[in-house]
């Protein structure tokens, strides 16, 4: 329980109806979470305004609210704050509430269109394993040390990560590693937390159902650098064409990594397998258990991190030798007949055509390559035909198929698919809705040697159709499905 006054502080206020010297026990955005002593803040959010559930957070305890507009009806025993943006007064507010949690630990952001998970998870794999208390804040999952706390969004609400990161510092974390989505920072779900670095892996398109426009996506990820402090760093891909913007004006000490540019912090592919990689990494050999161009960057920004926050060289080389990719990033098994299976995540243009190449480099050249796609639903529609088309252009055979069609038909997304096809390319594609009998397809299609690429869903253990969740596991149907066939 905390006084409000302590709470709001560094908050730009308004205006100010009733005492602050309140006691508040708990926070809450959602009017269904709130309860006796509860400071309601009222966010308006892109699909439901925290405004219109005012008098409902009241009735359910609420002793004060934090809104942008003033209600109709005030109430002489609650205290309102009247605010010009609450989305980042919660931010400032939460952090207040939990101690500012932030600048009790080691906290690095990772944003980026591809490689945010991979990235976050090898640092924090690389600092558990390194003998640290270690927190992990990703898409596929959330972890105070050993603790796993289920993930629902790539960043959690100001509210959540706070409180994540108090957790973190209770349980002796001295590190933690986030994704920083652009919806993150748009939405002011970093705001009051203190960084002790970000690091930029990459920009292509991706989420402009929701920025409209690239620049506006690219002005989201780099206002994440501005925020930064002059004690903390920032390390940006040199190789990346919007790399060095992101970086542009931050206070922050600037640092790159890359592979065929000049930079800090280098490496270079000496071999690649599907077992695995031998890279010269900082000009060191280095073995990993990691396959292509995309993860020896992911590998070479969790090495470069590892240094800035002050770890030994061979300590940080050693145990990154050691580390494997997160679940459904480039994960892939062998059948009996030696057909390779991969599941990977890939949902834009670039991350496709990343894996694909990766793929294209490995192979030997008379096996057969049959990519599995889809495009969600309810997201930007543009790249549908580009992810069709990158995929014609590097498989040998092509399924389209429903990814999380959500409220839209499967089957107009499909169509939007094949708009990307071209003309030569029609005679290896097909079309199957069903996403389960899309992957038994490309496995009665396949012989021994042959290579099955599952994209779009990676990690994630369902569907999401009409409003409903229906389980749904890549790799595990495949697997299934390939020892039916006795393949």
């Amino acid at each position: 329980m905390k006084l409000l006054k302590d709470i709001i502080y560094g908050v730009n206020m308004l205006e100010l109806k009733g005492s602050t010297n309140i006691a508040i026990e708990y926070l809450a955005y959602d009017s269904r979470k709130v309860g006796k002593f509860t400071l309601f803040v009222a966010v308006k959010g892109t699909q439901v305004d925290g405004h219109d559930y005012i008098e409902s957070a009241i009735s359910s305890g609420a002793v004060c609210i934090l809104c942008q507009q003033m209600p109709k009806k005030i109430h002489e025993e609650i205290t309102y704050v009247l605010v010009d943006d609450a989305s980042k007064s919660l931010g400032l507010i939460a952090s207040n509430f939990y101690n500012s949690p932030s600048d009790k630990l080691k906290l690095v952001g990772v944003t980026g269109t591809n490689g945010k998970t991979t990235s976050v998870t090898l640092l924090y794999n690389l600092f558990r394993l390194m003998g640290y208390k270690v927190g992990l804040i990703s898409t596929v999952v959330n972890k105070v040390h050993n603790e796993i706390v289920p993930s629902t969004h790539t960043t959690p609400s100001s509210l959540e990560l706070n409180e994540l990161l108090e957790r973190m510092v209770q349980k002796g974390c001295q590190f933690a590693f986030m994704e920083v989505s652009s919806h993150a920072v748009d939405q002011h779900r970093i705001a009051g937390v203190n960084f002790e670095g970000a690091v930029f892996t990459n920009i292509t398109r991706d989420h402009l159902d929701y920025h409209q426009t690239f620049d506006n996506y690219i002005a989201a990820k780099k206002s994440f650098f501005d925020q930064l402090g002059s004690n903390s760093f920032a390390l940006f891909n040199v190789d990346q064409k919007h790399g060095e913007t992101m970086v542009l004006n931050t206070a922050a000490k600037v640092f790159s990594y890359g592979m065929n540019s000049v930079c800090d912090y280098k490496v270079k592919i000496l071999e690649n397998r599907f077992d695995g990689m031998t890279l010269d990494l900082d000009n060191t050999e280095v073995h990993t258990k990691l396959i292509g161009d995309f993860n020896a960057y992911n590998l070479l920004a969790a090495y470069a991190v590892g240094r800035l926050l002050s770890q030994e060289k061979i300590d940080v080389l050693t145990t990154l030798s050691g580390l494997s990719a997160p679940e459904g990033r480039f994960q892939h098994v062998a059948s009996e007949s030696k057909i390779t299976s991969i599941i990977d995540y890939a949902h834009t243009p670039d991350a496709l055509q990343n894996v694909l190449k990766t793929i294209q480099k490995i192979r030997v050249g008379n096996e057969m390559v049959i990519t599995i796609v889809g495009c969600g639903g309810d997201r930007d529609k543009g790249k549908r035909s580009m992810m069709a088309e990158i995929a014609c252009e590097l498989s040998d055979q092509v399924i389209f198929t429903s990814d999380n069609p959500r409220s839209e038909n499967p089957e107009d997304i499909i169509r939007d698919m094949e708009k990307g096809v071209p003309s030569e390319g029609l005679k290896k594609t097909l079309s199957i809705v069903n996403r389960k009998e899309a992957i038994k397809t490309a496995c009665s299609m396949a012989h021994s040697g042959d290579i099955l690429l599952i994209a779009g869903k990676g990690h994630e253990k369902y569907q999401e159709i009409k409003g409903e969740i229906i389980p749904f596991d890549d790799l595990e149907v495949v697997i299934e499905t390939l020892k039916i066939m006795n393949k």
